[in-house]
């Protein structure tokens, strides 16, 4: 485990439930478990421990968010997910046909020789960081894939996911707010007082760290466009001081 704060894959995903309806995504297509781009493909976890550690239960193999690993089991770990690398991301050859890549190319694109590469899976005993790190990269991948705990290889890729999800619902939102100053005095409505408290109601259900950063969003669009409707009132002011007083002087 590293020093950053217990990852909670069970959490994660709740955040990520509770913008899908808001963004029109299915989860049975954001939160794919199997095939190529899938969490377990995405988080180099088996596909039984990543439906196991999104109920919140053990892995198969008893790892759970909390835990202390061994050195051995770290060790174990670091293995299982080159191997895991090794056969999930074939390489295209010349004729279009993929391929699993051979231990002396791994090795050749980590810094290392194959035979210290087969001896190390063989004896399940890890690579040094630098070779850790070429292995991640020959795939690439970063080395966080080959050392995080199985909650937090997980949770890192939820986390990203959310995040793609809360960029898609700020978005929309700015879309939004761009149609209505196009529509006129609609832009009026945008910014009365009561909007921020109105979005806040509408959000009510959503976990607070979703929905402070939407709503921080709506209060700062409604201050842009109220200091932009007062400078355009004043630039319409001062144009028509200076009219008056240009019909004055003639």
């Amino acid at each position: 485990m590293s020093d950053r704060s217990v990852p909670d894959p069970v959490s994660t995903v709740r955040r990520i439930v509770a913008l899908l309806d808001r963004v029109g995504r299915d989860r049975d297509d954001v939160l794919r478990v199997e095939g190529e781009g899938g969490l377990s493909y995405a988080s180099g976890l088996p596909a039984q421990d990543v439906e196991a550690l999104m109920r919140g239960d053990r892995t198969p193999s008893g790892a759970v968010a909390d835990e202390v690993d061994s050195e051995e089991a770290r060790c174990r770990r670091v293995v299982e997910r080159i191997l895991f690398l090794r056969a999930t991301r074939p390489r295209r050859r010349p004729d279009g046909q993929r391929r699993v890549c051979t231990l002396a190319e791994i090795a050749a694109g980590a810094g290392a020789s194959a035979q210290c590469l087969d001896k190390m899976i063989k004896t399940g005993k890890a690579p040094n960081l630098d070779h850790a790190d070429g292995i991640a990269r020959f795939f690439g991948e970063q080395i966080e894939l080959l050392v995080d705990s199985p909650a937090e290889a997980l949770d890192r890729v939820l986390q990203h996911i959310h995040s793609d999800l809360l960029e898609q619902v700020v978005e929309e939102q700015h879309a939004e707010v761009r149609r209505s100053r196009t529509a006129g005095p609609a832009i009026d409505k945008m910014c009365e007082p009561g909007l921020v408290g109105s979005a806040a109601r509408c959000l009510a259900d959503v976990p607070d760290e979703t929905a402070k950063p939407i709503v921080d969003l709506i209060e700062s669009i409604a201050r842009r466009a109220r200091a932009d409707r007062a400078r355009e009132t004043r630039e319409a002011a001062d144009a028509t001081a200076v009219a008056t007083g240009e019909t004055a002087a003639d």
